[in-house]
């Protein structure tokens, strides 16, 4: 099946009210990103927009994915990429629509800011978000999200403080926010996808629900760990691979490098051990 495709690739080292939360390697995943799109699943520089720093704040990445979806909505593509590198974070469930010992997941842009003691929703995407856009696409269109972000926090390993790692999670903006969310059940970042109607799309995630992704210095520059090892694993393919098969080997490839991290895919069987990139 012929794709017509298009791709929104974030990246985000810097952020305007946080110069502290600084990553190094958000930016190069971008890149990295990329040259996979092009190199492998046939995309064009037309059909990639990529949002790095202060292009990347929530107004501009939202227009994008909207501008997307409505494209494959009216038949213009049946093929859509969204990768993130960020910081993840966590707010209460901000629809009502858990328990209230739930959280929702959510993602940092360039322009991230709190109002009083919480993250201020004009600021910052959130999963029923993302979940509520993506879940109008057509069934014959093919979504296929990569997030590496972390999920939750649990702070840094002395590991990581040895190796040169720091982990793509801001928590809360307050101990009041903090304790809104703190031992709540996370109610996974597979909800994106896997819920009424979308299970025919495709989520990669840096990390399990409880787990933290790594900003990491790998041969002397930054990546996510998780990309670098995606698109290098690609990128050494000489044979047929599936997802499945791409999923084991960056797995094997984190845990040779001493990451605590576990990549996640969420897809349908026939996806999963389908190959790579005729299914693209």
């Amino acid at each position: 099946m012929s794709r017509l495709k298009r791709a929104l690739c974030v990246g985000i080292n810097n952020f305007k009210n946080y110069p502290s939360a600084m990553l190094q390697g958000c930016v190069n995943d971008v890149n990295d990103m990329k040259g996979i799109l092009k190199d492998f699943l046939g995309f064009t520089d037309a059909d990639i927009t990529m949002l790095t720093d202060e292009q990347a704040t929530k107004k501009n990445i939202m227009q994008n994915l909207r501008s997307m979806v409505d494209g494959a909505k009216n038949g213009k593509y049946n093929y859509l990429v969204f990768s993130m590198s960020s910081h993840g974070t966590q707010v209460p469930d901000v629809n009502g629509d858990e328990e209230s010992d739930n959280a929702d997941e959510a993602f940092c842009p360039h322009d991230l800011a709190q109002a009083g003691n919480k993250w201020d929703p004009n600021f910052i995407i959130t999963d029923d978000e993302l979940h509520d856009l993506f879940i109008s696409l057509p069934k014959n269109v093919l979504l296929e999200v990569y997030l590496d972000t972390c999920h939750s926090g649990d702070g840094l390993k002395a590991i990581d403080m040895l190796l040169d790692r720091k982990p793509r999670y801001l928590p809360p903006p307050s101990l009041e926010a903090f304790m809104k969310v703190d031992g709540c059940a996370s109610r996974g970042i597979h909800r994106l996808l896997l819920d009424k109607g979308m299970t025919h799309h495709i989520l990669w995630a840096a990390c399990r629900d409880k787990q933290t992704s790594a900003d990491a210095n790998i041969g002397g520059s930054w990546h996510g760990a998780f990309t670098y090892y995606l698109c290098r694993e690609l990128r050494a393919c000489t044979n047929n691979l599936s997802r499945a098969m791409l999923l084991k080997k960056v797995r094997a490839d984190l845990k040779a490098g001493h990451y605590t991290q576990t990549p996640q895919l969420e897809c349908e069987a026939t996806k999963r051990s389908g190959i790579l990139p005729s299914l693209m």
